[in-house]
């Protein structure tokens, strides 16, 4: 089979029987690809609001090598890739006259795949995300840690996960989630499938948040953390962080990790203290010719 010979399917029940094993043997490296895939299993297309994935994969001497899915907003994820790889999926897909509206990958990928859609298109590239991705080592507590507990989030606190999750959005410039959450569309944010944990005062008072996914090839992510202003600096993120990371393993994850802005030391430098460990850079590029791209799930 050539590099060319790209495979897609809109079924994302064949595509997982003939993909998962792949996806799983990697879960830090695939989170994204795990936590968007089944949660459009789970889900169905109206996750996207009733419009398909398109789902891909390459396969060489009876194993697969890479593979890659379609939002209907036009974004490509696609796992990591050689330049030629990259330049092969790129002819594929221009061929088969797809639109992309932007690229999302490890970095070297991301960049490959753009420098190599460009002359298809003609679509200049814009870097709009860039990540470092975290894996847990061995988690270590901060000491001391703040006064107060972890405990999990009830379903009548919503009102207060989804206040912390617009100023999250805010703060992170997620426009399209801002948006859902403006227009009361809780459900198509990327926060709606996730448990949230809150670290709170001695006297029961919410400073600090965290969320995680569902646990799927047994990789659970943490996201988002978030502190409102007025509490940060007296290491409540940190707490919280810890707590979420312990009920991860506590359940089973063999992978728990996280994505942290590069452009933000404080928190790069508190989880590289508490045990996570950089495993790989992320990068998204728009390119500019077609719509707007959505968050990263």
């Amino acid at each position: 089979m050539s590099l060319d010979d790209w495979q897609e399917t809109g079924d994302i029940d064949d595509f997982l029987a003939r993909a998962g094993d792949f996806l799983c043997a990697r879960p830090a490296l695939h989170n994204t690809p795990l936590t968007d895939i089944e949660k459009l299993r789970s889900h169905g297309a109206k996750v996207h609001g009733g419009h398909a994935t398109v789902f891909g994969r390459l396969e060489s001497g009876g194993e697969i090598r890479a593979i890659f899915y379609r939002a209907p907003s036009g974004r490509l994820t696609v796992t990591p890739l050689s330049v030629a790889q990259a330049e092969s999926l790129a002819g594929h897909l221009a061929g088969l006259g797809h639109h992309l509206s932007g690229v999302v990958a490890d970095h070297g990928t991301a960049i490959a795949f753009a420098e190599a859609w460009q002359p298809h298109t003609g679509a200049a590239t814009v870097p709009f995300w860039r990540a470092h991705l975290y894996r847990l080592g061995t988690l270590t507590a901060p000491e001391p840690l703040p006064p107060g507990r972890g405990r999990s989030v009830g379903e009548g606190e919503r009102e207060n996960v989804v206040r912390w999750c617009r100023e999250f959005c805010v703060d992170t410039a997620e426009s399209v989630s801002l948006a859902a959450v403006d227009a009361g569309a809780w459900a198509e944010t990327r926060f709606a499938d996730k448990e949230f944990t809150f670290w709170e005062t001695p006297a029961g008072v919410p400073v600090s948040m965290a969320g995680s996914t569902p646990k799927v090839g047994g990789m659970v992510r943490v996201d988002p953390v978030y502190t409102p202003a007025r509490f940060r600096g007296l290491g409540y993120a940190g707490a919280v962080t810890v707590e979420v990371s312990r009920a991860a393993l506590a359940a089973g994850a063999t992978d728990v990790v996280l994505f942290a802005d590069p452009a933000n030391p404080t928190s790069n430098s508190l989880y590289q203290r508490i045990g996570y460990v950089n495993v790989a850079d992320f990068t998204g590029y728009r390119f500019s010719t077609t719509a707007p791209d959505e968050d990263r799930a």
